[in-house]
């Protein structure tokens, strides 16, 4: 869907610069090399992660020479960093990953590591900070898009693979509950259904698969930030297979 889609999207909606998650992308579970390295030849600029971060070891060697972020609330010996920088049009830009508590693994406290990082950086001037909350709990996310509002760019949610209809801009911050997956939408999170399926009536669970064919959705929000760092427009964009796109425009506050 990135492939046939995303540069498309890109041209009609004026789009500077593309983050995505990665964490699901080789085959449900982690990151390849070879699927970094096609996900940024369609368009990406960089990618955030979460809790399958490092289902494939092959990424510890990977932070170094791709635009790669992991939470930053992993243990500090963990490798990769939690925070990307870059200058996009002349103005400093900062990406920062974090990974809520309920069902995740073990790290420290996103709320405190969020804004201790965001006070740092606006602390250094930088006023486009761009936040991708991972989480399962929808309460973790809302708490912290409260917390940080008046602070950050954007606060954008993954993880549940269940795109959200609460699409904001409030004080000039852009939220979502969840972005949603870009993958198979015909089955369980994105995976096979047979097994989801079979734990839920037996207690008994098997490994999670993507399908080999599937109906297919692409899930994006795109978002304006003006000089000051302020969000001023945001839209969510589906795409269901080959069918026109749908475009829903932010709830402004």
């Amino acid at each position: 869907m990135l492939k046939r889609h995303l540069k498309r999207l890109q041209q009609e909606h004026f789009i500077d610069f593309t983050i995505a998650n990665y964490e699901n992308a080789s085959h449900g579970f982690g990151l390849t090399e070879k699927n970094c390295i096609e996900l940024l030849g369609y368009g990406v600029s960089m990618m955030s992660g979460g809790n399958h971060s490092f289902d494939k070891k092959e990424i510890l060697t990977l932070f170094d020479t791709y635009p790669l972020i992991r939470p930053l609330n992993y243990p500090q010996a963990t490798p990769g960093k939690g925070i990307f920088h870059t200058v996009l049009l002349g103005k400093e830009l900062a990406v920062i990953n974090v990974m809520g508590h309920y069902t995740m693994p073990m790290a420290d406290n996103p709320f405190t590591m969020a804004t201790e990082a965001v006070n740092e950086l606006k602390a250094q001037g930088v006023k486009h900070i761009v936040v991708d909350m991972h989480a399962e709990a929808s309460s973790e996310k809302q708490a912290l898009f409260h917390m940080l509002k008046n602070e950050v760019s954007a606060i954008l949610g993954t993880h549940t693979h269940v795109g959200t209809d609460d699409l904001q801009i409030t004080q000039g911050c852009c939220y979502v509950t969840d972005v949603g997956l870009t993958g198979c939408r015909d089955g369980v999170i994105g995976m096979k259904k047979e097994i989801p399926m079979q734990r839920l009536l037996t207690g008994i669970g098997g490994h999670f698969d993507v399908p080999d064919t599937c109906k297919v959705l692409l899930q994006m929000v795109v978002f304006e930030l003006d000089e000051e760092g302020r969000c001023v427009g945001a839209e969510k964009i589906k795409i269901y297979d080959d069918k026109p796109k749908i475009v829903t425009k932010a709830w402004i506050e």
